[in-house]
């Protein structure tokens, strides 16, 4: 399968990173790769902002995963720093290969480095499958989440 490199997401990696977020029933419904313009803009957002971690794993020059961590310091916990792993996706072409705990081990290893006493994440109630991976990783779904739609 190739030497895996993780590293910071650039603009070359935007169309596939948003290809894998598009990759998947919510995805679908959610993403426009047809577009790029908002997810550029978003990078540059991302890429400007010190506590926030973009990567992408690759094989050579083909992206075969993503995630977003961010670093998140508060008050809360006497002042603890926590991190936040978002948008895990993986090429359909590589899921069950290993690469997504290779990714979140990546994630959590970089929080130790980054300080933090806590890493968080949320998963879509409807992916069962992603629920059973990250209790296998150890995460406890400890919380309920809520959203509001702006």
């Amino acid at each position: 399968m190739g030497d895996l490199e993780i590293r910071g997401a650039t603009a070359d990696d935007v169309p596939a990173i948003v290809a894998m977020l598009a990759d998947d029933p919510l995805g679908a419904q959610r993403e426009s790769p047809e577009d790029l313009t908002p997810y550029l803009a978003a990078h540059a957002r991302l890429s400007a902002d010190p506590n926030q971690h973009l990567v992408v794993a690759a094989r050579g020059d083909r992206v075969v995963g993503t995630l977003q961590l961010t670093v998140v310091p508060g008050l809360s916990r006497k002042g603890a720093t926590r991190s936040i792993i978002e948008g895990v996706r993986i090429h359909a072409e590589e899921r069950g290969s290993g690469l997504g705990t290779q990714l979140i081990e990546w994630a959590v290893d970089a929080s130790r480095r980054e300080g933090c006493q806590l890493v968080q994440l949320t998963s879509d109630a409807t992916r069962a499958d992603a629920h059973r991976f990250y209790e296998r990783l150890g995460f406890t779904a400890s919380h309920v989440g809520f959203k509001l739609q702006l």
